[in-house]
């Protein structure tokens, strides 16, 4: 049997429990899973990527086969330099999707050898972004339901900050 890894790429700022879903998925599925922390040139951060990548870690504790890593560049460069198989994303609904076909196929036409793989979202989550998750948090809205909570106190203290 081959031996495949796979990369979930996003800002994660902050992680939810939604990514926190189709990265167990993941890793239930695949050898290895590389979880990207990214750098969003068009994203006005509330987390820091070294911070982002140890709310990360901590979320993904306890599954053995997931490692958190940050870089700059193509992710399609990225996974031919690391031996990744795929890129593994979730979708949440229609309009997820527009985007990250459009991702796939660059990616795709970088690396040819590439291939993407999309996970719909949970039905518990299929409404849950980092954006609401910021958002709510900064008005003092309760998120518990919404993150991990082996780092839910951490994040409340930043967004309360960023008020």
């Amino acid at each position: 049997m081959k031996n495949i890894s796979v990369i979930c790429p996003g800002s994660f700022d902050p992680v939810t429990l939604g990514h926190l879903d189709i990265i167990t998925r993941a890793s239930k599925m695949f050898d290895r899973v590389y979880v990207a922390a990214l750098v969003n040139s068009s994203k006005n951060p509330s987390f820091s990527i070294e911070e982002r990548m140890e709310l990360m870690r901590e979320a993904v504790k306890g599954l053995p086969n997931v490692e958190v890593v940050s870089f700059e560049g193509l992710l399609a460069d990225y996974c031919r330099r690391n031996k990744i198989d795929a890129i593994v994303k979730g979708l949440r609904a229609v309009s997820d999707f527009e985007y990250e076909f459009q991702m796939a196929i660059a990616n795709k036409r970088l690396n040819p050898q590439l291939e993407t793989i999309f996970l719909t979202a949970d039905s518990d989550s299929m409404y849950l972004s980092s954006s609401m998750v910021r958002e709510i948090g900064r008005y003092g809205g309760d998120i518990s339901n919404f993150v991990p909570e082996c780092v839910h106190d951490r994040i409340v203290a930043r967004l309360k900050e960023n008020r």
